[in-house]
C-alpha cells in the first residue's frame, strides 16, 4: 500500500462534498449582503437576516471541518 496516497472513508468524502456546499453558500450569502448594501436604499432586515444564516452556515462550516481534521496533541 501507498502511504503517499491517503485512504478517504465514505464518510470523508461526504463530508468534504458537504463542506463544498457550504462554502458556495456562504460566498453567496456573503455576495448578496454586499449587493443589498450597495442598493440605494438598503433592506437593513433582510441584511440582518442574510448575516445570521451567514453565521449559522459557518458554524457548520467549522463543525465538518473539526471532524474532517481533528485537533492531534503533538
Amino acid at each position: 500500500m501507498n502511504d503517499d496516497d491517503p485512504f478517504i472513508s465514505e464518510e470523508d468524502a461526504a463530508l468534504q462534498a458537504k463542506l463544498k456546499l457550504l462554502r458556495q453558500e456562504h460566498a453567496d450569502l456573503d455576495a448578496s449582503i454586499e449587493a443589498l448594501a450597495h442598493m440605494p436604499i438598503p433592506d437593513q432586515l433582510m441584511i440582518a437576516r442574510l448575516k445570521r444564516k451567514k453565521l449559522v452556515l459557518r458554524d457548520e462550516i467549522v463543525k465538518i471541518e473539526s471532524r474532517i481534521l481533528p485537533d492531534i496533541i503533538a
